[in-house]
């Protein structure tokens, strides 16, 4: 029998049932067990967590800063190993896994480096002897959810302001992958961080997430996870005047144009379609190629999909890990069976794989023929299936890219700049790319979209701060 791994709830560790964890590679290996929080153990979090914050809002700042700084050399000094457990758990192939570890430490020594940063504004009032200081302080217990497709990095983008700037904390991670979540909660704990600023509570949404969205002592709550979801989450945050944050789908474009590079455009779509198994809400589902490259480039990324080595996560030579559970399979394949219904061609993949262990294993999906009116051009399939629209020209694929209501990421393959420059001012997304995979963004800049991807401020970076603080103004009369 595996160690339960337990939630953690006012600094100790407590549950008595959990679930097992399985790898998606390997459906006989037990990743882990994990234990799941009741209704009544995420209301003791949530107290918990509100019973901690006035003493860490307060706390001074070197202490916050060592407890980040610690927890981000803890991490990258385990990437190997944490990366091995996340590839184990989610299906990412092993270097896929290392780097989102890796990302994850950089996230927390950023952190660690604003809490140091924390700065406001000393400004003359209008009025004769008067000052006006304009601050930023913490607003209270943060509720947490987070999704299975980024297991830690997700997780960390969070925690990491939400604690860097004086919130607690009571995080869900999605229960499918538990594993690397613990793992950066037991991290922080050791790291010095006191009882109850951190509360760490693993189950069902319907009973952990739900309880939180009751909850009037939640102040604000930050998700990511599909657009259902996020619509339950901000209706019940309305009801409690809460402040929210969603990140939600996407039905990304990648534009190649006629001028483009064909070796930089295949590559570039591949691996915005199709690694992490395309499980990623930047991958790139969409791309629309002018017609003077269209049969060319057709033919060159046909190839290169059939021969993406699909397998088990742990391999050396893998570049295509399994699918992350067999609902998500289902969903994939049916709309493979939709897109073929549609009139769209299948041109390479779209076929389970067969390996040495039983696991979801799924070759990428290319179709052909698309309009952008299909199901598969319009709805999020969240796995390793592109479809190839055709356009006259430049005007015209801009306009597709444009036509969703999703607006996360965008990219483009060119080597005009006057093209590159237009679509970067155009392109109604959040994020835009040029020439390289719309999958893929730096832990210090903001990441967010537009439309149905996203609402509220963005997250990572400086620009964390609009979300996990509230701005106070202060007058002071002079003598």
């Amino acid at each position: 029998m595996a160690e339960l791994h337990k939630n953690l709830i006012n600094g100790e560790w407590v549950g008595s049932d959990g679930i097992e964890n399985i790898n998606p590679s390997n459906i006989s290996e037990v990743v882990g067990l994990y234990a799941r929080a009741t209704a009544e153990e995420t209301k003791q979090a949530i107290a918990a967590a509100k019973a901690a914050f006035p003493a860490w809002s307060r706390s001074g700042i070197l202490e916050r800063h060592a407890i980040l700084s610690k927890t981000s050399q803890e991490i990258l000094a385990r990437k190997a190993e944490l990366g091995e457990l996340l590839s184990r758990e989610e299906g990412k192939t092993l270097p896929e896994g290392i780097g989102e570890v890796t990302r994850a430490a950089q996230i927390f020594d950023f952190f660690a480096g604003e809490v140091l940063r924390l700065a406001g504004e000393v400004l003359p009032s209008v009025r004769p002897g008067v000052g006006v200081e304009i601050t930023r302080e913490p607003i209270g217990v943060i509720g947490i959810i987070t999704p299975w497709n980024f297991p830690i990095a997700i997780p960390a983008w969070k925690i990491a302001p939400a604690l860097a700037y004086g919130n607690t904390v009571v995080v869900k991670p999605a229960d499918l992958v538990p594993g690397s979540t613990w793992a950066i909660v037991d991290i922080l704990v050791r790291a010095g961080l006191p009882k109850g600023v951190l509360n760490l509570v693993m189950g069902k949404g319907s009973v952990v997430g739900q309880t939180m969205l009751d909850s009037k002592d939640v102040t604000a709550i930050s998700f990511t996870g599909s657009v259902g979801t996020g619509k339950r989450v901000a209706a019940a945050s309305i009801e409690h005047n809460r402040k929210f944050q969603l990140e939600m789908g996407g039905k990304n474009p990648t534009v190649v144009l006629d001028d483009a590079d064909i070796k930089v455009a295949v590559e570039t779509v591949a691996q915005s379609a199709f690694f992490s198994t395309g499980q990623r809400c930047t991958a790139s589902s969409r791309v629309i190629v002018t017609e003077g490259i269209h049969d060319a480039f057709v033919d060159a990324l046909c190839e290169r999909t059939k021969n993406l080595r699909v397998g088990d996560a742990l391999a050396k030579d893998t570049e295509i890990g399994p699918v992350v559970d067999p609902s998500q399979l289902k969903q994939d394949m049916d709309y493979i069976g939709i897109g073929q219904d549609e009139g769209a061609e299948l041109r390479a993949g779209g076929q389970r794989v067969n390996a040495p262990t039983e696991g979801y294993f799924l070759q990428p999906a290319l179709f052909t023929g698309v309009t952008n009116q299909m199901r598969i051009a319009r709805e999020e399939i969240f796995g390793p299936v592109a479809a190839v629209i055709k356009v006259k020209d430049y005007e015209e694929a801009l306009a597709t890219a444009n036509d969703t209501e999703f607006g996360l990421s965008a990219g483009i393959v060119t080597t005009s700049l006057k093209y590159a420059t237009h679509f970067k001012r155009n392109a109604e997304a959040g994020m835009v790319m040029v020439n390289v995979p719309t999958a893929g963004v730096d832990f210090h800049v903001p990441f967010g979209g537009r439309k149905g991807s996203s609402y509220g401020s963005r997250e990572q970076g400086k620009y964390a701060a609009e979300f996990f603080t509230v701005v106070k103004t202060a007058y002071t009369a002079a003598g």
